[in-house]
């Protein structure tokens, strides 16, 4: 009955993958997978080992190993139910079973047929292992958001090129900015040595690249146009920024952060409002910050928030999507838990 079932669906064009009781995931080739993973919503997942991932994966992908002993854990902690799902691995075989899992789970699932092979036949491979989310504007265009790691991100814009708190090293990660673009615009939020580099804004600036930051950075750079909070300026006719209030409130971590001096920002890039928080706590002025499609909450103890008070932050702001970052050895896995029922995407990637 199941083989007649198959053929009748094959017949009909239906790529479905019935898996019993689990629930039914589809197959994709190659130009089908290639158009639905350029969809904004869509969860990308390599599910090879890391040293497979490492050697070339689809741009865009996350991995998690599905023959780790922890996989259904990770990818619980790493997705969102709520938007469909791609995965893929070598030749079709263990994304199989990745697909079924996750399928037993809730997910809409969508497996590559042949795997990274067929893929290559048709279509390039990266070996770059910085994860990339995508989002529309309200003009249209893309919005490319880098996680490089820690507080560093970059955001790709229309062929602009964007860099927020870029740093070289942080213990054994590194980020080799030589081999990225030159920034259009820099945004530093303040001089602690996780987000200010001054050798790596010089090897990302060139003539036309602008510094913006606060006084005490604009100071040990040499250069840099100045924001303090609550200024407001129009960059481009494509880019806006505003700098609000970063820093400490609670007893005994106040010395960190000091109010007034550091910057968190929010850009609006034709019209998608982002907001980068910096250091801070769930501050009151955070109720003024509003119509946020993306935020990069802060979440290392003791310096700034506990995962408790990032959820708290997040339902003051409520951000479309929600970045945690700057996690460290911070366990960020319950934060999609905390804020389940509250409407916002909340998406883990690697910013310890």
């Amino acid at each position: 009955m199941k083989k007649a079932l198959t053929f009748i669906m094959a017949l009909l064009g239906l790529n479905v993958h019935t898996a019993c009781s689990q629930g039914a995931f589809e197959n994709a080739k190659v130009n089908e997978f290639a158009t639905l993973i350029e969809q904004e919503d869509v969860q990308l997942v390599d599910v090879r080992t890391p040293a497979e991932f490492a050697e070339g994966h689809i741009a865009g992908a996350v991995n998690i190993d599905v023959k780790a002993s922890d996989f259904k854990e990770k990818a619980l902690a790493t997705l969102d139910k709520a938007r469909p799902v791609a995965v893929y691995c070598r030749s079709g075989r263990r994304s199989v079973d990745a697909a079924n899992v996750l399928t037993k789970e809730g997910f809409r699932v969508t497996n590559l047929l042949g795997g990274i092979n067929a893929w290559k036949e048709e279509r390039p491979v990266t070996t770059d292992t910085t994860e990339t989310d995508r989002f529309k504007t309200p003009g249209g265009k893309t919005v490319e958001a880098h996680a490089l790691m820690h507080a560093c991100v970059r955001i790709v814009f229309d062929g602009h090129e964007i860099q927020v708190d870029p740093v070289r090293q942080l213990g054994q990660r590194t980020v080799d900015y030589s081999t990225m673009p030159k920034a259009d615009y820099i945004f530093v939020t303040h001089e602690h040595g996780d987000h200010y580099d001054k050798e790596a804004i010089n090897i990302l600036s060139n003539g036309n690249t602008q510094l913006i930051t606060n006084k005490r950075c604009a100071d040990m750079a040499g250069f840099g146009t100045i924001m303090a909070n609550g200024d407001k300026k129009e960059l481009e006719t494509w880019l806006k920024v505003e700098a609000v209030p970063a820093y400490n409130t609670t007893e005994g971590r106040t010395q960190f952060h000091p109010k007034g001096r550091d910057n968190g920002y929010v850009l609006t890039l034709d019209g998608l409002r982002i907001y980068f928080a910096g250091d801070t706590e769930d501050i009151p002025e955070m109720a003024e910050i509003k119509d946020i499609d993306i935020a990069f909450l802060p979440c290392n103890q003791p310096y700034t928030m506990t995962v408790e008070q990032v959820a708290r932050a997040a339902r003051i702001i409520k951000p479309k999507v929600l970045f945690p970052y700057h996690y460290g050895n911070t366990d960020v896995s319950s934060l999609p838990a905390l804020l389940k029922g509250d409407g916002i995407d909340v998406r883990i990637r690697h910013y310890e």
